[in-house]
């Protein structure tokens, strides 16, 4: 069962990846309709592409980015958004037939049941944000909805949390029987707001594109802040859907991300859990060089995915320490 929660996990570190890739190729609109069932198969004959490229070109986000797309151009990210799609569906499938099969054979340790059936329902609603998401840029809107996209993804990092979490547990009663749940202590509580906020930033640099704002770094354009902006609307509005400011508070909130983790690893470490801190160190020091370098290149697609990739393995390092803290107290 272990190993099955750590698949399940692994698989959805994976659909990050595409996801982000999907959404840095402009590619998340080319799928106009959710079919559960029938858009498993791919259009297969010239006539069914036909039908697809139709439907993308009556969206304003062909006329505004892709006008003159040619079929092949369509192939590749219709591809993307396939894929994408796919992966939900094979994880959907990965976690309920395992998870039922185990429930009849009367296999899932007592208190666990629930967890993982809402874990199942989270990865349901995850899929439901999506298509949320991508219904916002099919009509008034040139791409998907930022707070849409940002849903998107905190709850499938989130899953990937519980999972990791979960799974964890789950070893700890496989070696003692009378192992409890790890507990989650106050600074593990912290810890998680502060990396939660700063991925819901990154979530929103990705769908205002706030990256191109500048190439700079540390600078933002020869300046720290990008003070042009304040007064033009409420500070609030301006905080989620302006990208100076969005891009500002993701690169300088790593900051505080990194005080509150080196404290988590410390603590880690503390508690016997050194392979935790050092997980915990290596991915939030590659996570800021890469960081730093999908600014300075332009956003480059190949590091900018990294960036995604290292961001979901952060998730889990965070997990891992935050849950080795929290074992004492158990």
């Amino acid at each position: 069962m272990i190993r099955w929660l750590y698949l399940v996990a692994a698989m959805i570190v994976l659909m990050v990846v595409v996801g982000g890739i999907t959404r840095l190729t402009e590619s998340g609109l080319s799928i106009t309709q959710w079919q559960p069932i029938s858009g498993i198969v791919p259009p297969l004959t010239d006539a069914q592409w036909q039908v697809e490229f139709a439907h993308y070109r009556r969206i304003p986000q062909y006329t505004a980015i892709h006008d003159g797309m040619t079929m092949t151009g369509f192939k590749h990210i219709f591809f993307w958004e396939y894929l994408h799609r796919l992966l939900g569906r094979v994880i959907g499938t990965v976690f309920a037939l395992p998870l039922l099969w185990f429930a009849l054979r009367r296999q899932i340790p007592r208190g666990y049941g629930f967890r993982l059936v809402a874990l199942l329902a989270l990865g349901g609603l995850q899929g439901a944000f999506g298509w949320l998401m991508v219904r916002s840029g099919l009509s008034d809107r040139i791409e998907v909805a930022p707070l849409w996209l940002a849903a998107h993804l905190i709850t499938a990092l989130f899953t990937l949390a519980g999972l990791v979490w979960t799974a964890l547990d789950l070893r700890a009663l496989a070696r003692n029987p009378y192992a409890r749940p790890a507990a989650l202590t106050g600074f593990g509580a912290l810890a998680a707001v502060v990396l939660a906020v700063q991925l819901f930033y990154g979530a929103l640099m990705a769908g205002l594109r706030a990256g191109l704002v500048t190439n700079e770094w540390p600078l933002m354009n020869g300046r720290i802040f990008p003070h042009e902006v304040l007064g033009t609307r409420p500070l609030g509005a301006l905080m989620i859907d302006d990208p100076s400011l969005v891009h500002f508070i993701h690169r300088w909130w790593a900051w505080v991300l990194v005080a509150v983790l080196a404290v988590l690893a410390r603590r880690a470490k503390a508690m016997g859990h050194r392979r935790a801190s050092i997980a915990i160190h290596i991915a939030l020091g590659l996570q800021i060089l890469l960081g730093i370098a999908v600014v300075m290149s332009g956003v480059n697609i190949a590091l900018a995915a990294l960036h995604q990739l290292v961001g979901a393995l952060l998730v889990v390092s965070v997990v891992w320490g935050i849950h080795a803290s929290g074992r004492r107290r158990a």
